[in-house]
């Protein structure tokens, strides 16, 4: 660890949170001072288990506590935007779950908010740090695959419950927003060797039953301006698991098989005129190296590859994309009251 220990509050007791942010902040020495939950039961319990120093009263609280350096949020999709523009006017650095706002415009917001605030924001978008995906950038950057031809990412999961707010339009559920982000996103960070961002060609998706606007599955078709494509697909009622990264170019391809669950399957498979061979590259969990890259931003000033601007621009290919499958935006969740 780097200086002195980030001082952490939880927003929520989320299912995510003890592989997110409760096992990263222990491995790398970091305090989880406060949570706070809709219920004070359930916030109780996810302190006691997990170690977190005391449970405040609500949400608002939380983001005012003076001890409170860093706000983690993994709450609602639609609720990401409210409560961090909520962290950011209380003048706290804000790690926030995907996606970072519920459209475009939001985004903007909290954009806007960060540079007033002069406080550190990243959208948690931890299979960057993990050696998995480093490594595919490396391939590209040492030439071993030649120039980036195509790209094809898969975030395919089984169906959760009907009643899961994963499915509700009006905290911007969808398939795209929950996992086709890590899609979009992976091709995103291509552009150094595409020669710039993709933009998107076209864009198909499926409703759910039961959920009016809510997508079940989207493809989206990309271009990159050297002419490299792209597909990026999301499935959140699949048959099976599947969140692989495929990268082919003039000399080869490799495919990370599970490019967002490393710590489940952390294989690099290289395909080339020279043979085929698998890489492991380590289980440690991505959301461990995410916390370690944020810490070292904030204790040593090391860089850090995820910014509000990102967010931002991840967000507008989202909605990009929901309008040309014939999807509304997601909307905006009103904001908290208080502060």
């Amino acid at each position: 660890m780097t200086g002195e220990p980030l001082r952490i509050g939880v927003l929520g007791a989320a299912r995510i949170a003890e592989l997110s942010i409760v096992g990263p902040a222990r491995a790398g020495g970091h305090r989880l001072v406060a949570v706070a939950a809709r219920d004070h039961v359930r916030a109780t319990a996810f302190a006691q288990q997990h170690g977190v120093e005391r449970v405040v009263g609500s949400y608002a609280e939380l983001v005012a506590d003076p001890e409170v350096e860093v706000v983690y949020n993994p709450l609602a999709n639609g609720l990401h935007g409210p409560w961090n523009l909520a962290a950011l006017a209380a003048g706290k650095h804000v790690l926030t779950e995907k996606p970072s706002a519920s459209n475009a415009e939001e985004a903007a917001e909290v954009h806007e908010a960060v540079t007033k605030a002069g406080t550190v924001f990243m959208e948690g978008f931890h299979y960057l740090f993990h050696p998995v995906t480093r490594r595919l950038h490396e391939l590209l950057e040492r030439g071993e695959l030649g120039e980036l031809r195509h790209v094809e990412t898969v975030m395919a999961m089984p169906a959760p419950s009907d009643s899961d707010p994963r499915w509700s339009f009006p905290l911007a559920g969808g398939a795209l927003m929950d996992v086709g982000c890590y899609a979009l996103h992976a091709q995103r960070m291509l552009a150094p060797w595409a020669g710039g961002a993709p933009r998107l060609v076209a864009a198909r998706g499926g409703e759910h039953p039961g959920a009016p606007g809510v997508d079940e599955w989207l493809d989206a078709d990309l271009e990159f301006p050297n002419g490299a494509t792209g597909n990026a697909r999301c499935h959140m009622a699949h048959d099976e698991l599947q969140f692989s990264c495929r990268i082919v170019g003039s000399q080869g391809e490799a495919t990370a098989v599970n490019f967002v669950q490393p710590h489940v399957d952390d294989r690099v498979v290289v395909c080339t005129a020279a043979g085929e061979r698998t890489e492991e590259l380590g289980r440690r969990s991505s959301y461990t190296y995410q916390l370690d890259a944020f810490a070292a931003h904030l204790r040593a000033g090391a860089p850090l590859a995820l910014d509000a601007g990102d967010a931002l621009t991840t967000m507008r290919l989202i909605d990009d994309c929901y309008r040309a499958a014939g999807f509304p935006v997601r909307p905006r969740t009103d904001p908290p009251t208080t502060v």
